[in-house]
């Protein structure tokens, strides 16, 4: 059985569902601001699971208070960036430290062409897998 038929990056929530539409990722950021969640955008042309600090696009939003201005901030990402991976992150404060709580995929490129998983012989039978991604071979610029 195949677990990721689509062949898509799974990254936080939401990954294995059809894209979000805006009205969609709206009312996931009004349910974040009503919990008191501030809303962060990151990009990335290099989604490898490891990969866990994305490019901040602008500053969190702690003030923020509205999820049209959440979306203005992913639209003007999307502009910027059309061929990377986009995501929103929500942070919770209320405990003292800044702990991600909500994360999920905005944009992606209109190919992704996956990871491939990579075997090593080392020390007799034993064996060592690692993934890499097939972007990774092209320059920075040129992933997507």
């Amino acid at each position: 059985m195949m677990t990721n038929p689509t062949g898509r990056i799974t990254q936080g929530q939401f990954s294995f569902l059809p894209e979000l539409t805006d009205a969609e990722i709206t009312l996931q950021i009004e349910y974040g601001l009503a919990k008191g969640y501030a809303w962060s955008v990151e990009y990335t042309d290099d989604p490898h699971p490891r990969n866990t600090y994305w490019e901040m696009f602008g500053m969190p939003m702690f003030d923020l208070k509205d999820a049209a201005g959440v979306l203005m901030e992913v639209n003007d990402c999307r502009k910027a960036f059309p061929s990377h991976y986009i995501r929103l992150m929500a942070f919770d404060s209320t405990r003292g430290v800044e702990s991600i709580v909500m994360s999920f995929i905005v944009n992606r490129p209109t190919n992704e062409p996956g990871f491939t998983l990579e075997r090593q012989e080392i020390g007799g039978r034993s064996m060592r897998y690692t993934t890499r991604g097939y972007g990774a071979d092209k320059p920075e610029t040129q992933r997507y």
